[in-house]
């Protein structure tokens, strides 16, 4: 699994001019799945980006989690993180896991973050989304389950 990991302020998800999905303070995840990837990956991954310590302490500095600052988290399906770009210009989606595989993966990592205690929202799984956002840092990560 792939994802891009930002700190934000808030963050919305609209489908056909309607909000589907909105948080406050909290993290949005833009979530690709490859097709090798299980539910132990998406275990990893979760518990890895609610307990990264990246929101500030008293002090100033980025030593507590999501789960420390009781935010939210939005999570949003995106196939095209696992796009490969290193030939032509075309980008390959051959590592992207088929639909059914990608989407049973998102709902269970979503069910998991639930389980977890955090407060979580989602995007529509393969519809056209527009996501917004107020990047706060701003602070951007990328994980990917392969590179562990």
């Amino acid at each position: 699994m792939k994802a891009v990991v930002q700190r934000v302020k808030k963050s919305h998800v609209v489908v056909d001019n309607t909000i589907v999905s909105h948080i406050g303070n909290g993290l949005m995840v833009l979530l690709g799945v490859q097709d090798n990837d299980t539910q132990k990956d998406a275990d990893f991954l979760v518990e890895k980006i609610i307990n990264l310590r990246i929101f500030e302490d008293e002090n100033d500095r980025m030593n507590i989690s999501l789960k420390d600052v009781k935010g939210e988290l939005l999570v949003v399906s995106q196939f095209t993180l696992l796009g490969d770009c290193r030939k032509g210009r075309k980008p390959s989606y051959i590592k992207a896991a088929p639909p059914e595989k990608a989407n049973d993966l998102y709902e269970y990592f979503i069910g998991r973050a639930i389980e977890l205690g955090v407060v979580t929202k989602s995007g529509v799984f393969q519809a056209m989304m527009d996501v917004s956002l107020i990047n706060q840092g701003p602070v951007t990560l990328l994980l990917d389950t392969n590179e562990k």
